[in-house]
């Protein structure tokens, strides 16, 4: 395949450029501000919240996928007005697209969520990740929306460096042991990303993990991991902050599941400490 990823600089854009190049694909990725250091890559740096710009590097790249993993959670123009931008711009060159979205689209009301469930956000970020599905739905009927969880890497995702940052007490802050998410490995999702890309699918996935864990015990299985003390990780409630936003959202990902080879582990499972 030929692939156009947007926002290519960032955790996850730089998983799916480096498997899809491993995987032999022609790769065109996007950056805001720093070109990334994944070889192989023709990078471009674009402006989402521009839409001409989205779509005239389309039209000179003439991708058979767009992947759009690009989001700023403070900034409705790029989340959801350029969200919309990139749809249209698949739609054309008449690309195949892949919109990630976010578990953030979600209350937290209902017990878990699975893709028959109509997005009830509670945060701006999460309006505009559902208005952004929104706009894909209408502009590119046959493209999959993937919603995820909490992405975890091999020590470079941002809850990873708070935990290390948390046990060194470089900074303060708690870990809440009643806010549950279902985390994902970078690899794992980005690989499931580029299956969905060379599928026939259409419509919402959810590409979470399989276990539904708390921050703290996800910092827990962290310091585990990477040899921290994991007593001197500080612990708290959510519900007793006024922090915005829902406090535990459970992705069912079993139908996505059932569709995909790769195996979406669970955090219990990739965080386990590797046998010496």
């Amino acid at each position: 395949m030929d692939l156009l990823v947007i926002g290519g600089s960032g955790l996850l854009g730089r998983e799916v450029t480096r498997q899809a190049r491993l995987a032999g694909h022609r790769v065109v990725g996007t950056f805001h501000t720093h070109v990334p250091s994944v070889r192989g890559v023709d990078w471009h740096m674009v402006d989402i919240r521009r839409r001409d710009d989205v779509t005239a590097l389309a039209l000179r790249v003439r991708p058979d996928v767009v992947v759009n993993v690009a989001y700023r959670q403070s900034d409705w123009a790029t989340t959801a007005e350029g969200g919309m931008h990139v749809a249209l711009a698949a739609a054309a060159t008449g690309a195949r697209l892949v919109h990630v979205s976010s578990d953030a689209v979600f209350s937290g009301a209902a017990a878990s969520y699975d893709e028959t469930q109509p997005p009830d956000p509670t945060t701006p970020y999460g309006a505009a990740k559902a208005a952004a599905e929104t706009a894909v739905k209408g502009i590119a009927p046959s493209a999959v929306i993937a919603r995820t969880s909490l992405i975890i890497g091999d020590g470079d995702s941002p809850q990873e460096r708070l935990v290390h940052a948390l046990a060194s007490g470089a900074v303060t802050g708690a870990l809440y042991t009643d806010d549950v998410r279902c985390p994902v490995h970078v690899t794992d999702l980005a690989s499931a990303l580029l299956e969905l890309a060379a599928s026939p699918l259409a419509g919402v996935h959810h590409v979470a993990g399989a276990d539904a864990i708390s921050r703290y015990e996800l910092g827990v299985l962290i310091a585990r991991r990477d040899g921290l003390d994991q007593a001197a990780l500080p612990t708290g409630l959510r519900a007793d902050t006024d922090l915005p936003g829902p406090v535990d959202v459970r992705l069912d990902s079993t139908m996505t599941q059932t569709r995909l080879t790769t195996r979406l582990r669970g955090a219990r499972d990739f965080l386990a400490p590797t046998p010496t």
